[in-house]
């Protein structure tokens, strides 16, 4: 079964309110351009917050983001992090409890850990390349984020990406995160797309799926034409 692509109920249902979107490791909020241009397509509005991801702290960049979101008079205003900006965001919604947040949806993000991220911080030569906010993530317990927030998450399970070069990987995964490393304990929604990490990017079933959860708090069943 096939979920075809219906803007106009999406257009209704999120109309007055404004998605966030926050990058991973090694990005920039360009590489949410894709997703945006649809969204302006479809009436629908959308910021994005870039950060240092190799630079700074973790408690740092959440704190940025959430003096970020104080700036922005848009409520109510979903939360979209992808990878390690799905990390950050349930940092800072620990840190600072902000109001007027909406919903939010973690793509492909390693909430439970990253077995390729640990494998290439035992490698002197590369452990640099991930700088500070992935390894204090890494290091540390789960936050504890305020049941009062919805959260949902996509998975990817289409195995090609840097990942492949470490052994021992679980599967199912994206390239990068496994599903298993996705798997927030307190989701209010998980659903698995045949896509990689980085096609979460651009991937219309994955923007598809988040609009359904941020609209309605749960993941479309059936299938979505990636």
């Amino acid at each position: 079964l096939s979920c075809a692509w219906n803007a106009g109920a999406l257009v209704v249902a999120g109309a007055e309110s404004v998605i966030l979107f926050v990058h991973g490791l090694w990005m920039h909020g360009v590489v949410f351009s894709a997703h945006r241009r649809r969204l302006r397509a479809m009436g629908r509005a959308s910021r994005v917050f870039s950060w240092h991801s190799l630079l700074g702290s973790l408690d740092g960049a959440a704190d940025d983001l959430a003096a970020h979101i104080a700036t922005l008079g848009h409520r109510p205003l979903h939360l979209v992090g992808h990878s390690l900006g799905g990390c950050l965001v349930l940092n800072m919604l620990a840190r600072h409890h902000p109001e007027g947040i909406g919903r939010t949806v973690l793509l492909g993000s390693p909430c439970c850990g990253s077995f390729a991220g640990e494998r290439i911080l035992r490698v002197p030569v590369l452990r640099g390349a991930l700088g500070r906010v992935l390894p204090q993530w890494l290091a540390r317990p789960l936050p504890e984020v305020p049941p009062g927030y919805e959260i949902g998450v996509v998975a990817g399970n289409r195995p090609v990406g840097i990942g492949r070069i470490v052994p021992g990987m679980e599967k199912p995964n994206d390239g990068m995160v496994t599903v298993a490393e996705t798997r927030w304990p307190g989701a209010r929604d998980h659903t698995v797309l045949p896509v990689t990490h980085m096609q979460m990017l651009w991937s219309r079933a994955c923007l598809i799926q988040t609009l359904h959860f941020l609209d309605t708090g749960r993941f479309l069943r059936g299938g979505v034409r990636a």
